[in-house]
């Protein structure tokens, strides 16, 4: 079955033609009605050719594509033109191959790692329907992501998602680790999950913080208010690809230069820290330097933390002292 988007349009337009069997259809008629489908779709649409379209006919007729009972009737007085055969006919009743069953099940056992979380409870009457319909069953898995099932934040991310989609304002009640709880009116924008954890951010009324950054296990109570939404207009792609995690410090990307040693390269070198990653420059004894180009935050000073003894922060000094500071005072423990 067709996967292009424009492709499976003309299919769509041309099953519609083909299953009329009220008007006469010619091979003109046919082009017209296809590239006005896809017109319709993009205005910006240069349509297709006479070629074009009778390699589509082509292919829908094939077992390949959708075995459809195409003919070519001449009616007195008219040029050929195109019907179905069978007039109860339509590619929307063909049945899926069994490559396309193969995919479809390969993708339900995806989808269902997340069976049980709040949100995703249409996925036990889906996954009934495949198999009513397609004799479609739960595959044997053999692909595995990790995951916090007693995450206590999968609670709000419902809420939280149909907040952003919907454009509502909430009023949130949270509890920070180290303080008492306080409540404060939030317009949630963009949700990411780092490290197994989910943080939603948005716009925070009482403090004019576009970027407000909530961990979703902290949040205690979710109300929708009647509030006007606040746009912050910030493409977080963009304003995630400077840093590690959902931090932003200061928010200033820096240059960073680190030194890992000959057996831990290996690891960097494969598995870069950031995008932002340069290639590594080589020294002689097999260690090399790398540098980054990132926000200095928590994130970050974790990361590299974990590398121990194979990591040296060359520059900037400011992170260099801290993560000296951060391992003197793990000395301390010991």
């Amino acid at each position: 079955m067709p996967t292009n988007k424009n492709a499976t349009l003309r299919y769509i337009a041309l099953d519609k033609c083909l299953k009329n069997t009220a008007r006469y259809f010619t091979i003109k008629d046919l082009l017209e009605e296809v590239n006005n489908a896809l017109f319709e779709d993009n205005p910006a649409s240069t349509g297709i050719q006479m070629r074009q379209l009778r390699s589509d006919i082509s292919f829908m007729k094939k077992d390949s594509g959708f075995n459809a009972p195409i003919e070519v009737l001449f009616p007195m007085g008219k040029e050929g033109c195109y019907r179905y055969g069978d007039i109860g006919f339509s590619i929307n009743k063909s049945p899926l191959k069994p490559s396309e069953l193969d995919q479809l099940q390969n993708a339900l056992a995806v989808l269902q790692r997340f069976d049980g979380a709040p949100g995703f409870e249409w996925m036990a009457e889906v996954s009934a329907l495949l198999k009513d319909q397609f004799g479609i069953q739960s595959s044997q898995k053999v692909m595995s992501y990790e995951s916090n099932i007693d995450y206590i934040g999968y609670k709000n991310i419902t809420p939280l998602f149909n907040a952003i989609v919907n454009r509502r304002v909430l009023k949130v009640t949270y509890k920070p680790y180290t303080k008492d709880a306080f409540d404060f009116h939030f317009h949630p924008a963009f949700l990411k999950q780092y490290n197994n954890r989910w943080f939603v951010f948005g716009y925070n009324e009482e403090f004019n913080l576009d970027t407000m950054n909530l961990a979703l296990d902290r949040i205690e109570t979710l109300q929708e208010t009647s509030k006007e939404y606040h746009d912050v207009n910030i493409d977080w792609e963009d304003f995630f690809s400077n840093m590690i995690g959902p931090s932003a410090g200061v928010n200033v990307p820096e240059e960073i230069e680190l030194w890992f040693s000959k057996s831990q390269a290996p690891y960097i070198t494969t598995k870069p820290i950031h995008e932002s990653q340069k290639p590594p420059k080589m020294n002689v004894d097999g260690s090399i330097i790398i540098r980054i180009k990132v926000v200095c935050n928590y994130e970050l000073e974790s990361i590299l933390l974990s590398f121990g003894e194979g990591v040296e922060v060359l520059k900037p000094l400011h992170l260099r002292d801290r993560v000296m500071n951060r391992l003197k005072g793990s000395l301390q423990n010991y």
